[in-house]
């Protein structure tokens, strides 16, 4: 598909939809690898579910059990019934939506700020606001250990090979560690400012790194270079996502829209209208839908009320 076959399909498919999640922002949205379900997480302590029916998605259950805010959830790789949310309230849970129950809870350290779950399945990794990252057995739900960083830690993640675990820091750097065995194999100078977010590409060509420069990084895995930067929005970038093929990176921040880039030529492919900051981006693992959640208010009575919707773009017009 060629980058006007693709404008060409969102000048067809161009509609966003606001479903109703929570009764405060929405930190964190992420599909199942599936892509059958869309799980929340919020300011207002629980987390959420959605089952994708065509072209809408319906609520199935509403997850209670943290004890502040949830503000990174993410699923497991290859099992599209588990997903596990990260707490301020120096808390893990996992949970099975086959019977909407806590499966486990997990005490940690700090107050939890970013998660992400290993490509095997096998660990998942949290981050808090100590800059600690704990690593833990997700089959016994154990500590399999911890790291310490002398850096502002702010996202983490594996590559998709499951050997090298990257850190972006607050220094403007992103720090690359062995994995399993966490000794530092490099630090890269990716950006002059804190580097705040970092995406894979599900094809394992590319990783992205966002910063509070504004610019979005295109790195080459392999040779750990930069191959291009898109340099659209005006504020810090927040989060980040890859289409499943690995074509489109949307990026977003506190402009009013969210762009969508084509990873090979940088060139814009569309813009997503946003009336409000943008907290959090996830393309469909199959699909080109893109879910999002922004700071949105609920003018209709109190403008100081948080809507906490959830949104979904790329419907077809006529839907």
């Amino acid at each position: 598909m060629s980058v006007q076959d693709i404008q060409a399909h969102f000048r067809a498919n161009s509609k966003t939809r606001e479903f109703s999640a929570h009764s405060a922002k929405v930190h964190s949205v992420a599909w199942s690898c599936d892509g059958q379900r869309l799980a929340s997480g919020s300011f207002d302590k629980t987390a959420s579910v959605f089952v994708l029916e065509k072209d809408r998605l319906t609520k199935e259950n509403n997850y209670r059990g943290h004890g502040d805010s949830v503000d990174q959830l993410c699923w497991h790789p290859y099992n599209p019934d588990l997903f596990v949310t990260a707490s301020g309230d120096k808390s893990i849970r996992i949970w099975d939506v086959r019977n909407a129950k806590c499966i486990s809870l997990i005490s940690t350290k700090g107050e939890n700020i970013n998660i992400c779950w290993s490509p095997d399945g096998q660990t998942i990794a949290v981050g808090n606001k100590d800059d600690v990252v704990t690593f833990i057995d997700a089959k016994t739900h154990r500590l399999r250990g911890e790291e310490q960083f002398k850096f502002e830690v702010n996202e983490i993640s594996w590559n998709n090979d499951n050997d090298l675990f990257f850190l972006t820091n607050g220094n403007g750097c992103i720090s690359i560690l062995s994995y399993p065995e966490l000794k530092p194999i490099q630090s890269i100078n990716a950006h002059p400012s804190n580097c705040i977010c970092i995406k894979f590409d599900p094809t394992g060509k590319y990783f992205a790194t966002g910063s509070a420069d504004a610019l979005v990084s295109l790195w080459d895995v392999d040779e750990l270079v930069c191959v291009r930067c898109f340099s659209r929005l005006d504020w810090p970038v927040r989060t980040l996502s890859f289409s499943y093929d690995g074509k489109m990176l949307a990026s977003a921040s506190e402009d009013h829209f969210i762009d969508i880039a084509h990873v090979e030529t940088g060139e814009r492919i569309c813009e997503v209208q946003c009336e409000s900051p943008t907290f959090t981006v996830a393309w469909h693992p199959k699909k080109y839908l893109l879910a999002f959640a922004c700071d949105d208010k609920d003018g209709k009575y109190d403008n100081s009320r948080e809507a906490g919707t959830v949104k979904l773009f790329g419907l077809p017009n006529d839907s």
